[in-house]
């Protein structure tokens, strides 16, 4: 890794090299880790300077990894299957930037700094999790299960290896009990990645996500961030309905979607019988996986995921 290839900011000096291969070593550590014997005690945590309000918007988004993907100069973790979630420094908001109906306890002992994680309690747990954060009333039971999963700080000075260095830090001398840092881990080749993604999915998981080390934190969507799983998602727009035949008959039998560049296409899978007798409406945001794409830009394959509620 070479620090002069970081991107900067207007002024900003480039980070030293040591200083961020602590970081690395530092941001390999397991979640809840316990301090070996004898060892020096842990420094504790002390956030870098929190950004300026508003809170910066909008939040930093994956793009898909390419085949074949070198994970070297990455950081890879897990790809948490709960529901995205910002913390501002004085309200946990969805992906959207709507607020997130969470019990005072449960975001009391959270910094004044923004924090970007995940609600999750486990894997293959998505639509339950869904449900729980979504009400507008609390259910303190259901948020004792949850745990919110932090992997970045946003706007944070610094390349991604630090801001997740001192996430490390904070989860193992500050952090509420409910909270952790998302594990990031150093892989040395495609191999390397490609056992890591199958281990992940095998223990039903849903796949990794890649962090440029050395990357900025940038607002939207940036080639910077990376998921890697075994089938592709996307997001599309319904623009109408066709409707079913033989046992689907009076039902939907697929929704004719817009794509995100452009691209009109059909998508017939993936429903359930109470989705295909009220499918989303036009207009509705849609979660699809894929496999890929033909010559045209059509996605292959394609299988209706959820409806996105943020």
């Amino acid at each position: 890794m070479h620090h002069h290839l970081l991107s900067q900011r207007p002024g900003q000096q480039p980070p030293n090299r040591r200083r961020l291969l602590g970081a690395l070593a530092l941001v390999c550590w397991p979640w809840g880790a316990g301090q070996a014997a004898g060892a020096a005690p842990r420094p504790q945590a002390s956030f870098p300077p929190a950004p300026p309000a508003p809170f910066p918007w909008p939040p930093q988004l994956a793009r898909e990894a390419p085949e074949g993907v070198d994970p070297q100069g990455f950081l890879v973790s897990e790809k948490l299957d709960g529901v995205r979630a910002l913390w501002d420094g004085q309200t946990l908001r969805f992906r959207s930037g709507r607020p997130i109906a969470a019990p005072a306890w449960f975001t009391a002992a959270l910094p004044a700094h923004a924090l970007d994680g995940e609600l999750w309690s486990g894997r293959g747990r998505f639509d339950a999790v869904s449900g729980m954060v979504r009400r507008r009333q609390p259910v303190d039971a259901d948020w004792r299960a949850l745990r919110y999963a932090v992997f970045d700080l946003p706007a944070a000075a610094g390349p991604f290896a630090e801001r997740a260095a001192w996430l490390q830090q904070w989860a193992a001398s500050a952090a509420p009990p409910h909270c952790l840092a998302v594990q990031q881990w150093a892989l040395p080749s495609r191999q390397a990645l490609q056992r890591r993604l199958q281990a992940v999915v095998q223990a039903g998981g849903e796949g990794l996500m890649l962090h440029r080390a050395s990357a900025l934190w940038l607002p939207g969507r940036s080639g910077q961030v990376l998921k890697l799983k075994p089938l592709h998602d996307a997001e599309a727009t319904v623009v109408g309905h066709q409707a079913g035949r033989g046992r689907h008959a009076g039902r939907l039998g697929a929704l004719r979607v817009r794509s995100d560049a452009g691209v009109v296409f059909e998508i017939g899978t993936g429903f359930s019988d109470a989705e295909r007798t009220r499918p989303p409406a036009p207009g509705t945001r849609i979660s699809y996986t894929h496999r890929g794409y033909t010559p045209a830009g059509v996605p292959r394959f394609a299988s209706f995921l959820r409806v996105r509620e943020d």
